[in-house]
Parts: structure tokens; C-alpha cells; sequence
């Protein structure tokens, strides 16, 4: 055994036995942070704006601090962009992570001295987590892989700005940077094809242990890897042991990712976000992610049918369900208030607090009043695919289709790149209609009354998703495809892409 993986056991043992002292004390420490970080951003112009000095419970939090989101917060951002100091939390941010929004165009969160031990810090006890439950450590004795953004950072009044994969890079450390792969000038690339090749060039005679990344991204790696050696990536890296990924729901690409490795490999779930890092699967056995409730972060949940309300009810931690659908809202040590992540989440249990990631609040489908999620499109697919076991899938969308070019009832459009397409077509939709009437009751509303008709199937060639990303400048890196829309842009270009 190699010293890092040496020094790793007590240092696991030691996070491991914090985490479980925050644990039993989840509803106080949340308690603490609320605190906190309203005292310590009572200074700043949104805590005088907001009257800070006057909060003393969760009520008066409540009442002071409305829900947000990145335009409501967009012209303090504004003013710490032209250098001003003290506008959301003390000082200046150490960073932007700058981020592509649907409305507000890109996005520039700010993480500072205090929030970003939330995001390195996180990582790290995710690994040393495994390494406790385990007691695999040798992996970090040889070679690792983060396929992410680039590092270059540049200015935004006097703030250093880039993606948060890229400032994350800055913070590996320094016992582990001289096994990370690939190389900083390599990582520094902008275009993802050219920098994947180059990754290859690097990666492909070495032993590596660990990757991380996307699943969609570390798919087109594995892809690109069997093409030039023509074997499955366990014959190429024997020591890749461990895979670190988030981002995505994993499901959809599991099947796929393993077959091209070629065998059943441990792997570790992350949720982080540039706005923080929430979650992380601490137990092999356990899809479930463990949320964190002392890192910086004061959260809130929104019941997810009153989220558009116009005063939704805002629950603290003591408060939630086991089973029940929530938006995510966070407070943070940057200075992010009352904000809104846009994502969904379901608590599989309370002691400790662990939950799924269940989709966005904003990618449905309800073009008829169904209000088709996330979670029960991944599920109807997970359904259809354990009873078509010769399925792979590389990449998928749903949208809805209200005006079909044959004059029949309108439907909802599967759009889907196979790896391996199923033998029955016909039979893999209708399954996947099946699990949908089951999951969804307004959605079976819609079919038994005849204004939908059961979903259409449209199998896209190999690459579409690719081609579309590249088409739209988001090719690599952290970038992903939304996995529903309530409207036809995306299943449109990918529909005129298909037939190019």
C-alpha cells in the first residue's frame, strides 16, 4: 500500500465520525447556520436592505428574505461586478463560477473565502466516505482523471471567473495533483473534440485507478478509447476501480457505461452545483445522497405543487416528508439568499437526511395539463429497459407534440439515440406508456379520455446529441441536455439534425 492510500484510512475515519456528529445534531446545526450567516451578512447592503439585525427566528427569516432567483438577485451581483465590496456577504467573492442560464443568458455566482471549502472540501470526504465503507484505498496511488471545464480563469471586476470544474481544478491537492490527469495544459483546451483526443494521447498507457466526470462525456471518452484500441476499457486500464460522477441521473447510461468497461466497478454519486455542493452518496448500497447540513448552506424546501404560489410555504429541515417531492432553496456563505437551485428532490429518510435527485422545477411537460416530471420520465425509462434487456441508450428527450403532421391526437415525442435499439420498438413505447399512466394519474387522465395518445417513439442516429451540442456551442465539459421540455426547440433541431 502506497503512502497516500497509507495517510487516507485515519483521515476517512476522522471525516466519518464528524459527519455522524452533525448527523444526530442535523436540526440544531441547521438552526446554527441560519444564525450565522445572518449575523455575519448583517452588514452587508442586502442585510440592511433586508433588515438582518432584526431576524432572530426562522419566522422573522422568512419574512425578511423572499425566494429568489439569479434575475432577483442580479443587480447586487451587478454591483460586485463593478467592484464594490460588501454587497451580498463581507468583502469581495474569491470567485464567479460563471454559468449559462436559460433567462438570464450566463450566470456569475459567487463563491467566496468562507464557501469554498463547501465545494473542495465536499469532494474530498466523498472519497475518503468510500474509502472508510470500504477500506479500498489503493486507487489513489495511481493515476486519476477529472474530465472537466477548463482551468483559465479570467477577470470580472477584479473577481477571478471561470466554470466551477475549472476553479475546482485550482484546489486539488497537492498530495493528489501529481496523479491527476489529464494535464493543465491539456485541461486548458476549449474545444472538447480536440481535447478529448489530446486526453487519450495522455491517459491511454497509464494506470488509471479512478475517473470522473459526466456520464455522457465519459461515455464519448470509453467510445473513443475502444475505437483506437478496439478493447473494453478494463483490458486498457486494469487498476479503474472506482468512478466518480454527477450532473445527470446515472441510470439511463449505466447499462451502457458498463458494458463498455466490461465489468461492474464501485462508483460514487455527487450533486454539486455552482452554487454549492449539496449531496453525496455515502453508502455503496444506498442510491440515496446524504445531504449536507454543515458546510456553509441554510436550506429550504418548497412542496413542489405550490412552488408558483404566490407565497409558497418555505419549510426548514425539521419540517420535510420522507416521499414527497420539494424545490431546493439555499443561503449560503457567498451571499446567495432565498435561492432557488431550480432542482427537485424527494427525502428517502430523516435520520440521517438523505435524499434523490428528482428533476427541475422548470423541465416538464404540461402542454395539457399533466405535469410530467423528471423523475417519472426516468422511471417509465428504467421500466422499459429491464424488459428489454438488449437496450442501451446513449441519450434521450421528451417533448410534446400538439400539432402532428398526420391530423391524429397529439402526443408525447421520445426522442432517443440508441446504442442498441430494441428488438420491439412497438412493445419498448408502450412500455414506456405503461409506467407513465402508472406514475402520473393526470397523465392516464389524458390518455383514457382521449386527448393524448400513447407516446411516440422517433430513434435518433448515432451522434444526434453530439451534433446538437456542437451545433450549439456547449459540446464537453459540464454541459447536458434537458431531460423534458415543455416546448419543441430542442426536440425540433434534434429532429432536423437527425434527418441532415
Amino acid at each position: 500500500m502506497g503512502i497516500r492510500a497509507l495517510f487516507s484510512q485515519p483521515l476517512a475515519r476522522y471525516i466519518v465520525q464528524q459527519q455522524k456528529d452533525w448527523i444526530a445534531r442535523s436540526i440544531e446545526v441547521q438552526d446554527k447556520w441560519r444564525s450565522e450567516l445572518v449575523r455575519k451578512a448583517a452588514g452587508t447592503q442586502f442585510g440592511k436592505d433586508h433588515f438582518f439585525r432584526d431576524i432572530h427566528t426562522y419566522q422573522d427569516f422568512k419574512e425578511a428574505v423572499p425566494v429568489s432567483d439569479y434575475e432577483d438577485l442580479k443587480s447586487y451581483i451587478s454591483r460586485i461586478k463593478e467592484g464594490e465590496h460588501d454587497i451580498l456577504w463581507p468583502g469581495k467573492p474569491l470567485y464567479f463560477a460563471k454559468t449559462s442560464g436559460t433567462t438570464s443568458g450566463t450566470k456569475y455566482i459567487p463563491i467566496s473565502k468562507d464557501s469554498i471549502s463547501n465545494h473542495i472540501d465536499s469532494a474530498r470526504n466523498a472519497i475518503l466516505t468510500y474509502i472508510d465503507e470500504t477500506r479500498k484505498a489503493s486507487f489513489l496511488d495511481k493515476k486519476l482523471i477529472f474530465l472537466s471545464g477548463s482551468p483559465i480563469l479570467t477577470e470580472t471586476g477584479g473577481v477571478l471567473t471561470g466554470r466551477l470544474s475549472g476553479i475546482s481544478n485550482h484546489h486539488v491537492p497537492g498530495y493528489l495533483r501529481a496523479n491527476q490527469m489529464p494535464s493543465y495544459d491539456t485541461n486548458c483546451m476549449e474545444d472538447w473534440e480536440t481535447k478529448l483526443d489530446k486526453i487519450i494521447d495522455e491517459t491511454i498507457d497509464q494506470p488509471m485507478s479512478l475517473i470522473s466526470g459526466i456520464p455522457p462525456w465519459v461515455q464519448m471518452y470509453f467510445d473513443r478509447i475502444i475505437e483506437r484500441t478496439g478493447k473494453k476499457i478494463k483490458d486498457v486500464f486494469p487498476d479503474f476501480s472506482l468512478f466518480i460522477y454527477g450532473g445527470v441521473n446515472f441510470e439511463p447510461y449505466k447499462s451502457k457505461l458498463f458494458e463498455s468497461i466490461g465489468k461492474r466497478i464501485d462508483s460514487i454519486e455527487l450533486y454539486p452545483a455552482s452554487e454549492g455542493f449539496l449531496a453525496y452518496q455515502n453508502a455503496q448500497d444506498d442510491d440515496a445522497l446524504l445531504l449536507l447540513l454543515d458546510t456553509g448552506i441554510f436550506y429550504e424546501f418548497i412542496p413542489v405543487e405550490h412552488f408558483f404560489d404566490e407565497n409558497p410555504k418555505r419549510l426548514s429541515i425539521g419540517e420535510v416528508e420522507v416521499g414527497r417531492n420539494y424545490a431546493v432553496i439555499i443561503n449560503n456563505n457567498a451571499g446567495l439568499w432565498g435561492y432557488s437551485l431550480g432542482d427537485t428532490v424527494k427525502f428517502v429518510s430523516v435520520n440521517p437526511y438523505k435524499i434523490l435527485v428528482t428533476g427541475r422545477i422548470k423541465h416538464f411537460i404540461s402542454a395539457f395539463g399533466e405535469h410530467v416530471i423528471g423523475e417519472e420520465i426516468e422511471k417509465s425509462l428504467r421500466y422499459a429497459m429491464e424488459r428489454h434487456p438488449e437496450v442501451e441508450v446513449v441519450e434521450f428527450t421528451v417533448a410534446p407534440m400538439v400539432s402532428s403532421a398526420d391530423g391524429g391526437l397529439p402526443y408525447h415525442e421520445w426522442l432517443i439515440e440508441f446504442a442498441n435499439k430494441p428488438a420491439n420498438p412497438e412493445q419498448f413505447a408502450a412500455d414506456l406508456d405503461k409506467r407513465l399512466t402508472e406514475l402520473n394519474v393526470y397523465y392516464q387522465d389524458l390518455i383514457q379520455g382521449n386527448i393524448l395518445r400513447q407516446l411516440r417513439l422517433s430513434p435518433l442516429r448515432r451522434n444526434s446529441f453530439i451534433d446538437y451540442m456542437r451545433a450549439n456551442g456547449k459540446l464537453g465539459g459540464q454541459n447536458k441536455v434537458p431531460r423534458l421540455s415543455n416546448d419543441r426547440k430542442i426536440a425540433d433541431e434534434l429532429t432536423k439534425i437527425n434527418r441532415s
